[in-house]
């Protein structure tokens, strides 16, 4: 293992891994550097301008793109540097919707986090503000909303696509002052090649990208998604007696934070008041509720009835590969047959 870099960063001595930024090193010692188009999970590229540094020897820096040296000497504050971000954050806020009650990210919005910091002049905004420019709002997509009127280009969607989802179905279209994030031909999001996976909603910083009918849950429980074998881990939010949100673990073994369209979106099967919460089992022509034990021993009473090529399995994706085992040797070993299919198995 290399050895760590030693730098200052406002007076303050910190180690970093070689190759590691100085944003990077910045914020992983708690020191806060604004940034907006900077995410841990994709590629830097320097695109807002709001985490320039001074280090000493040399011009102001985008600190996103500049790797440590030993023996740095950075400052994150100066009155130059709040001049320089303060007009990089109006640029990046001219033309953007200001309702931010309204807007789901409220109070989660990293425009809103640098505005405080950084501060904006709004009446030298609003005489910049032409011509206002305005996009219609996508409501295409069944499970999440894009307005295009908050988005501040910073890419990170763009970037999510490419490098985690590899799906590559949103780039930058047009130019100058109509710059904006759009899908081959302009057309809306539902037209488009996107799996509805949600990556570029949980990244967003603002409110470009948010789910449709966002509900804050009260507590959040650890889980499994119950969708496929896979095992992604998932955290499950919920208010009351209701789930209301879901969102991968970060760095969880099988997933590493992903989450594909059922695990972030398909829950909402778990409040339907059709949902069985019970066994069920036929006496006398109804259906009357049962315990487990009455329900299973009613099962294996019923398979006793069958032998060999009489029986036949058919196993399920959603079932972890060592609960399949268990399904086939049980086919196998105690019904004695080879009638066993699965539908992953093409």
């Amino acid at each position: 293992m290399s050895e760590l870099v030693t730098l200052t960063i406002d007076n303050r001595e910190v180690k970093a891994a070689p190759g590691t930024s100085v944003l990077r090193a910045a914020l992983d010692n708690g020191i806060y550097v604004p940034h907006l188009c900077d995410h841990k999970d994709l590629t830097s590229v320097g695109v807002c301008r709001v985490c320039l540094v001074e280090i000493e020897g040399r011009r102001p820096t985008v600190s996103c793109m500049t790797p440590v040296e030993e023996g740095m000497v950075v400052h994150t504050a100066s009155e130059d540097l709040d001049k320089t971000r303060k007009i990089n954050l109006e640029l990046l806020v001219l033309n953007h919707d200001y309702d931010c009650q309204n807007c789901a990210q409220n109070s989660k919005c990293q425009l809103q986090d640098l505005t405080r910091y950084i501060g904006i002049d709004e009446e030298r905004i609003n005489a910049m503000r032409d011509p206002d420019l305005s996009w219609d709002l996508d409501q295409s997509n069944p499970y999440y909303l894009r307005d295009m009127n908050r988005c501040v280009r910073c890419g990170i969607c763009v970037r999510t696509c490419e490098e985690v989802q590899g799906d590559e179905c949103i780039d930058f279209a047009f130019r100058g002052i109509e710059t904006t994030i759009s899908v081959l031909g302009d057309k809306e999001i539902l037209d488009s090649t996107c799996t509805t996976c949600g990556e570029c909603v949980v990244r967003c910083p603002v409110g470009a990208l948010v789910p449709r009918n966002a509900i804050e849950p009260t507590y959040e429980v650890e889980t499994v998604c119950p969708f496929c074998g896979c095992g992604c881990g998932i955290l499950v939010g919920a208010r009351g007696d209701k789930i209301v949100s879901s969102r991968g673990i970060p760095d969880y073994p099988s997933s590493g934070g992903s989450l594909c369209v059922k695990g972030r979106y398909g829950l909402g099967f778990v409040n339907s008041p059709e949902r069985l919460t019970t066994p069920l089992i036929r006496k006398d022509g109804e259906l009357v509720e049962a315990s487990w034990e009455e329900a299973l021993s009613l099962v294996a009473e019923k398979l006793g009835q069958y032998k060999g090529d009489q029986f036949a399995t058919i196993a399920s994706a959603k079932c972890t590969v060592e609960d399949n085992y268990v399904i086939q040797k049980f086919t196998r070993a105690v019904m004695g047959t080879n009638n066993i299919d699965h539908c992953a198995r093409l």
